[in-house]
């Protein structure tokens, strides 16, 4: 009976690629965080909008449930109904993580009210584990074996999967307190860098003391991520010239 671990690691010139890729995305993010002085609003959707996001994202969440069940069972089949998965040191990290996320969040935007509070800490704390999936699933993607019928079996599971990601992150802009500053790119920046260090021995399956404890800290980067999104930051922006006005003025 042999033990299933998810993918398999990276190893030669592609885990040196992988590397040089990470501590690329790692720079261009220290880069920008540097360079922004001041947090950037995102503007809310609209409802039409907003109800086809929550549509979109309950769909693409059954259509998982549905994928991973025939994956595993796929995998059961061809493991001849032996099928044993490595332990999970992680989830029990991501569960408390994302219980300190929503009420940091909900903390943190209480000002504004209990609805924009509640509505604030779901979405983030929906995105937090995404901000860490969404890159992960692109590095693994290419290092799994799937049972038959393989590259079918893959785009059956990752495209619905891939598409909850880009849909959790982009219901973020539900919060009318949300808002991008030098913080968020320093942490995601720290997450990548994690990623990198971890692709230096392949981006292995975490299922020694090294790759759990580098995917435990970048699970919570990830989520610390999220939560600096609902920072209390004042937004400053220059006066605005009323061009119109001022030439009645001077005329």
């Amino acid at each position: 009976m042999n033990t299933h671990q998810a993918w398999s690691p990276y190893a030669g010139s592609s885990s040196i690629i992988l590397v040089v890729v990470l501590l690329i995305v790692t720079g261009v993010l220290l880069y920008f965080a540097m360079r922004l002085h001041h947090p950037i609003a995102v503007k809310r959707p609209g409802v039409f909008l907003s109800i086809s996001l929550v549509v979109s994202w309950v769909v693409c969440v059954v259509a998982v449930l549905v994928a991973s069940y025939i994956y595993i069972m796929a995998l059961y089949r061809q493991e001849g109904g032996h099928l044993t998965v490595a332990a999970d040191h992680v989830t029990p990290v991501t569960m408390a993580s994302a219980l300190a996320a929503f009420i940091v969040i909900a903390a943190l935007t209480g000002q504004r009210g209990f609805w924009v509070a509640v509505e604030s800490a779901i979405v983030g704390t929906i995105a937090a584990p995404m901000i860490f999936e969404l890159p992960f699933d692109l590095i693994v993607i290419g290092r799994i074996s799937p049972p038959p019928p393989g590259t079918l079996l893959i785009l059956i599971f990752f495209i619905p999967l891939i598409l909850v990601e880009i849909l959790s992150l982009a219901m973020l802009t539900f919060s009318p307190v949300m808002k991008l500053s030098r913080y968020t790119l320093f942490l995601l920046a720290g997450m990548f860098l994690i990623f990198a260090v971890w692709a230096v021995s392949g981006f292995v399956y975490p299922a020694t003391p090294v790759p759990i404890a580098l995917n435990m800290i970048s699970k919570v980067l990830a989520f610390a991520t999220a939560v600096s999104l609902f920072l209390p930051l004042e937004k400053v922006t220059e006066p605005v010239k009323d061009v119109g006005h001022a030439t009645a003025v001077r005329s």
